[in-house]
C-alpha cells in the first residue's frame, strides 16, 4: 500500500477531536485505501487493533437497505468496554439516515468517527441537522503529481517524462499502480464512470430519459473548462431537435456536481470584490474522465491542464474562481486565508505569452502571479510574473 500523506497527515491533526471526519469524493479516488492507511497509522501509535472498528457499507451487503438502527446496533455490538473507540465507516451513503447512527454513537460512547462516501449524502448541504456543526468535511481527490511520481518510483522515469503519462491517463490510483496502455486505463475509467451514473445518479434520481441525460453530462464534457450556461444547453440542445427545461438541466448539473464527477467553479469579479452567479465553469474530477467519454485528442490538451492545475489549486487548500478583471480574463484567482495568487495556463508559450502576462499585469495589486504552460524554456520572470514550468509548479511545496 502506497501512502498518501497529505490525507493521513490532516486525519492525523482531527485525530480525537470531537467531531465526525467525513472524507468525500468520487468512487475509485482512494478513500477506502486512506481509511486502511489509517488504521494501520492508529495501531503503529498504540491503539489496540480489537478497539478499531472497520465497517464497509456496500449496497451488495444487504437486499432490503440497511438502516440507521441496524448499522448502530452492529457497531455497539463490537464496542464491549469503556475504552475509546475508533470507528472506520466506508461507504456510509448507502446506510439509511446514516448520520443519526453516527450522531449517537459521537454523543452517546467514547468514540473518534471516520466515514467516506462518493455521493451527496455526504455533502454538507444534505447532511441533515444530526450533524451541524459536528463534523468535518474533507475533499479526496484522484492523485495529485506528486503522488503519481510515488505510484510510479519503481519505473525509473524522470517528472518530466511521468508528466505526459499522467496528463494522458489520469490519477485514478487504479490506473496508476499498474502499466496500462491508454486504451486500457481508458476502458477502467469508463467502468468508474458508469458506475457512478448508474448508482449515484441515474438510480437515485429515477431518470427515465437517459439518452438526454447522457447527452447533457457530453455537452459538459465537451466544454469543460469553458464557461456556459444551462440556457446555452437547452439551446444547443433544441438545435439537435432534442426538448429539456432550464430546470432539468440545472438538476442534472446539480446532481453530476453531487456525486462528484464536477467541480463548479465560480467567477470573482476583481473590480467589485464579489463572487459572480453566471457563467461559472466546470472542471471534471479526473482530466481521464473525458478521454474515456470523448478518446484522446492532443487539441484537448490545453484546456486539461486547466482542469489539472485547479485540482491542485484545490489540494493545496484554496478556494478557487475564475478572474474577471474589467473585460479581462484570469483562468484562476485562488484564495486561501489571507493568502492569494493569480494563475493562467497555457500550452507553448511564446505564443500566448503576451495575452496571458499582459492580463496579469493589469492587477493592480501585489499578490504572487504565475504563467503555467509546458514550455520546457520558458521559465524566468517578466515584470514580476512567473513563468513557471507544470511539473515545477505541481511539485511546488507552496507558491
Amino acid at each position: 500500500m502506497i501512502i498518501r500523506p497529505h490525507y493521513l497527515d490532516m486525519l492525523k491533526t482531527y485525530r480525537d477531536v470531537p467531531l465526525v471526519k467525513i472524507l468525500a469524493g468520487i468512487r475509485r479516488c482512494g478513500k477506502s485505501t486512506i481509511l486502511e492507511m489509517l488504521q494501520d497509522d492508529l495501531i503503529k501509535s498504540g491503539v489496540n487493533a480489537d478497539h478499531i472498528i472497520n465497517m464497509r457499507y456496500t449496497s451488495e451487503d444487504f437486499d432490503d437497505g440497511m438502516t440507521d438502527k441496524d448499522m448502530h446496533k452492529g457497531i455497539k455490538e463490537k464496542m464491549t468496554d469503556s475504552e475509546r473507540y475508533y470507528l472506520l465507516l466506508d461507504e456510509v451513503q448507502e446506510v439509511n439516515s446514516w448520520e443519526k447512527a453516527v450522531n449517537s454513537l459521537l454523543e452517546n460512547a467514547n468514540t473518534d468517527i471516520y466515514v467516506t462516501g462518493s455521493n451527496s449524502k455526504l455533502m454538507s448541504s444534505e447532511i441533515s441537522t444530526y450533524l451541524t456543526g459536528r463534523y468535518i468535511s474533507i475533499p479526496v481527490f484522484t492523485l495529485s503529481f506528486s503522488e503519481y511520481i510515488e505510484f510510479k518510483k519503481a519505473s525509473g522515469r524522470t517528472p518530466k517524462e511521468l508528466l505526459t503519462e499522467y496528463i494522458h491517463n489520469g490519477g485514478f490510483p487504479i490506473v496508476a499502480l499498474s502499466n496500462f496502455d491508454e486504451s486500457a486505463a481508458y476502458q477502467i475509467v469508463e467502468g468508474i464512470y458508469n458506475s457512478v451514473i448508474t448508482n449515484d445518479i441515474t438510480k437515485r434520481h429515477n431518470i427515465t430519459n437517459f439518452d438526454l441525460f447522457n447527452r447533457v453530462v457530453k455537452y459538459v464534457i465537451e466544454n469543460v473548462g469553458k464557461t456556459f450556461s444551462a440556457n446555452a444547453i437547452v439551446k444547443f440542445l433544441k438545435s439537435e431537435g432534442r426538448s429539456l427545461s432550464v430546470e432539468s438541466v440545472y438538476n442534472y448539473l446539480e446532481w453530476l456536481e453531487k456525486a462528484f464527477v464536477i467541480y463548479r467553479c465560480q467567477r470573482y469579479d476583481l473590480q467589485g470584490k464579489s463572487v459572480l452567479k453566471t457563467q461559472e465553469k466546470f472542471y471534471l474530477a479526473d482530466a481521464s474522465l473525458k478521454y474515456c467519454i470523448m478518446g484522446f485528442n492532443p487539441k484537448s490538451v490545453a484546456v486539461m491542464l486547466e482542469n489539472i492545475v485547479y485540482f491542485e489549486l484545490r489540494r493545496k487548500g484554496y478556494d478557487v474562481y475564475i478572474g474577471k478583471n474589467e473585460t479581462k480574463k484570469i483562468d484562476f484567482v485562488a484564495v486561501r486565508r489571507d493568502e492569494r495568487i493569480y494563475v493562467q495556463v497555457c500550452r507553448n508559450l511564446p505564443e500566448e505569452s503576451d495575452r496571458e502576462i499582459a492580463n496579469l499585469l493589469e492587477i493592480r495589486d501585489h499578490y504572487p502571479k504565475y504563467v503555467v504552460t509546458l514550455d520546457e524554456l520558458a521559465a524566468g520572470n517578466i515584470n514580476g510574473v512567473k513563468i513557471v514550468h507544470l511539473a515545477d509548479f505541481l511539485l511546488a511545496e507552496g507558491y
